[in-house]
């Protein structure tokens, strides 16, 4: 388990497991629901099934296994009764969220009790930017985050990659981990 301290990515792999996450549900284009991964050492799922080495990366550590679609409900529900088997060293998840300018979030302190209003603030500020965020953590306590801020005609996305992008959704995953 994490400590209340700065998350950290200590395994370099963690970061490349993100993007290749984010890689993987970028390529279906937007308007996704969430979407999680097991995390699992590439080399003990080789050894279990031997006839992947042609689809996966061999010289990987980590490969994400895509699971079954999460059920429409509140997400940290839904996280909160997930507990991964000893097998899995991590998990990523992969969606959508609106982001808001810095200055918006005083507007929104004052709404912050009311989860309808602020999700109506949110949609309808005209600042909002639509992204899609990769949280990935680790047994360890590592974390890995990355943003891809969706883009338009003028402007590509933009990418953006830090391991506090999500603290309190690394916190999250880090709880379906636990022993």
């Amino acid at each position: 388990m994490p400590s209340a301290e700065t998350p950290r990515s200590s395994s370099p792999a963690l970061p490349a497991v993100a993007r290749e996450v984010e890689d993987f549900v970028s390529a279906a284009g937007w308007d996704q629901a969430p979407q999680l991964f097991a995390l699992v050492p590439t080399a003990d799922l080789l050894a279990q099934q031997p006839d992947l080495a042609d689809k996966l990366d061999t010289d990987a550590v980590l490969t994400p296994v895509a699971q079954e679609p999460l059920p429409d409900r509140d997400l940290a529900e839904v996280l909160g009764g997930i507990v991964w088997p000893e097998a899995v060293s991590g998990c990523a998840l992969a969606q959508e969220i609106v982001v808001l300018p810095p200055d918006a979030e005083e507007e929104l302190a004052s709404t912050a009790e009311d989860t309808e209003r602020v999700l109506r603030f949110a949609a309808e500020h005209p600042r909002r930017r639509e992204a899609r965020l990769v949280a990935a953590v680790l047994r360890d306590g590592s974390t890995a985050c990355v943003l891809r801020l969706r883009g338009d005609a003028d402007h590509p996305d933009e990418i953006v990659e830090h391991p506090e992008l999500a603290p309190n959704l690394t916190a999250a995953l880090h709880q379906t981990l636990r022993p």
